[in-house]
């Protein structure tokens, strides 16, 4: 009897947990299908509702696959010596806007991405008080390139911004004038010995801005130089192609946790990196405590705060904004360099007008901070330059709930892309003229260049504007007015016009200027 029982158990025991097993399946298989399927397609009928056009969802891959050819097709042939390079940089954004309007749908994988290209909803979305629009939630192996306070939302984003801000005030830039001076001086000289004793007139600007600009955020930031952080600035570009490719492919959840090749040199890279990073933070607090050094310095100012009573700021946190200098700080202005030594290339009568300022204010001496501000036709340059060839060609935000955005009301759950380079070459703000290069349109200043000043957001905008806008001006125009006293220089014959992005936009193929000393 005790044995019939206890099989009669055993019995219902197992159909109990067949039927759990079968009800837990039915739920992920659901769950499944209304992530995959019915919640894009209940967000695509909802902006379809409100006449916005785009494409269509395509299950799992949207348009990433379409993205990707374009691209591919795109950057494999070189364009011509212009300035309309929208077409060549992102020829799917280009395409979608050109075919659907401003305000259009498109899809990154299952996400759906609201691509708006309109200046008033814009700055409706960059001056967002409220929380509304965040950082997209993003793959966990790119999530390795999380970059401190550019990755932080709300209070805690509140709080760091307002510990970091002082450390850019104008009065502490001005106290780095040195820093930025020995960089400087140093490339000049660099670039002096290689026309002279190798009887190079031909130099790739590239890489030398790139060592230029870490340099300058080596000295400034930390207190030492590029040859001490050499190694990170090797090591972030490797995890910048790492992030890129894992960004790039279908995420399926549990995947970062395989032991691949590129798994595992994801989490190496970013250990290494920190292990140094944490070596300098080190270096500084000792020589902190022994009375060697204060903090004139970003690292030295954001280790003070860290102890300030109230402060919850970690070593941790300290590393990630450290890894923000480091790369924020050299990517954008090197770039930023590299096309305005282009562009002053391919438009001479522009090169002489800025080398005659130059001459002219400072003559043959480096110029100070205040002297810089003098300079007009040189900012009318770099900010026509940042206009044109802007170093990040787009924004990214994301909807936490549903929010409307002057007349469109936009789902929770929405990726917005804000195409910073369509709306700085848009005719509608900057006139007939907007391809081409000319510097006298910021003659009265940014305010009044466009018909409309949001039109022009190379920093971003709002409360989230970048913080280091000031160092990168200041940097940029030291470096070019050097070099305007002391060469000329124009276009290699080897110089291919090949814009495209890696993070920042870039020269594909380099930037050979063949140089003369004056």
């Amino acid at each position: 009897m005790k044995v019939i029982i206890l099989a009669s158990t055993m019995e219902a025991y197992s159909i109990l947990m067949a039927s759990i097993s079968v009800v837990l399946a039915s739920l992920c298989m659901m769950k499944l299908v209304y992530s995959l399927w019915w919640k894009p397609k209940i967000i695509e009928k909802q902006l379809r509702q409100q006449g916005i056009g785009g494409t269509s969802y395509n299950f799992v891959y949207g348009d990433k696959l379409v993205n990707k050819k374009l691209m591919m097709e795109a950057w494999s042939v070189p364009m011509s010596l212009s300035h309309e390079i929208a077409p060549r940089v992102n020829p799917f954004i280009y395409q979608i806007v050109k075919t659907y309007g401003k305000v259009c749908l498109s899809w990154i994988g299952t996400r759906p991405r609201l691509i708006i290209g309109n200046a008033e909803h814009i700055r409706l979305i960059m001056n967002d008080k409220f929380g509304h629009f965040q950082k997209p939630p993003q793959n966990p192996l790119v999530d390795l390139l999380t970059l401190g306070i550019s990755t932080l939302e709300g209070e805690k984003w509140a709080k760091r911004r307002r510990l970091i801000t002082p450390a850019f005030h104008h009065e502490k830039l001005q106290g780095m004038e040195a820093e930025f001076l020995a960089s400087c001086c140093n490339l000049i000289d660099r670039w002096k010995k290689l026309l002279e004793s190798d009887g190079l007139s031909e130099i790739d600007i590239a890489p030398e801005l790139q060592s230029l600009s870490a340099d300058v955020i080596s000295r400034a930031a930390f207190g030492s130089n590029y040859k001490e952080g050499k190694k990170i600035f090797e090591l972030q570009k490797e995890q910048v192609m790492l992030v890129l490719e894992a960004h790039q492919a279908l995420y399926i959840p549990g995947l970062r946790f395989l032991p691949t090749k590129k798994n595992r040199r994801r989490y190496e890279v970013d250990g290494e990196i920190k292990a140094m990073l944490r070596e300098i933070i080190c270096k500084k607090q000792k020589a902190m405590q022994n009375g060697e050094s204060g903090n004139g310095d970003l690292l030295g100012l954001l280790l003070q705060c860290k102890e300030e009573k109230g402060n919850d700021m970690t070593i941790e946190d300290v590393i990630e904004e450290c890894k923000l200098f480091y790369f924020a700080g050299q990517e954008t202005t090197a770039n930023w360099l590299t096309w305005t030594l282009i562009l002053l290339s391919m438009h001479p009568d522009w090169q002489d007008k800025a080398r005659q300022e130059v001459l002219q204010i400072c003559g043959k001496t480096a110029p100070d901070v205040e002297t810089l501000n003098r300079l007009k036709i040189v900012t009318m340059v770099l900010f026509e330059v940042l206009r044109l060839y802007p170093p990040v060609i787009g924004l990214f935000r994301y909807t936490v709930q549903s929010t409307k955005v002057g007349d469109i009301s936009i789902p929770a759950g929405v990726e917005v892309f804000l195409p910073v380079l369509l709306l700085h070459h848009d005719s509608e703000y900057w006139g007939d003229d907007a391809q081409e290069f000319k510097p006298e349109r910021f003659a009265e200043g940014v305010s009044k260049a466009s018909g409309d000043q949001m039109a022009f957001y190379p920093f971003g905008w709002g409360p989230r504007i970048c913080l280091g806008q000031s160092f990168a001006i200041i940097e940029a125009k030291l470096a070019l007015a050097m070099i305007l006293q002391h060469f000329s220089f124009k276009l290699s014959p080897s110089y291919t016009h090949a814009p495209h992005t890696i993070i920042t936009l870039q020269p594909q193929h380099g930037a050979p200027i063949i140089f003369q000393k004056i």
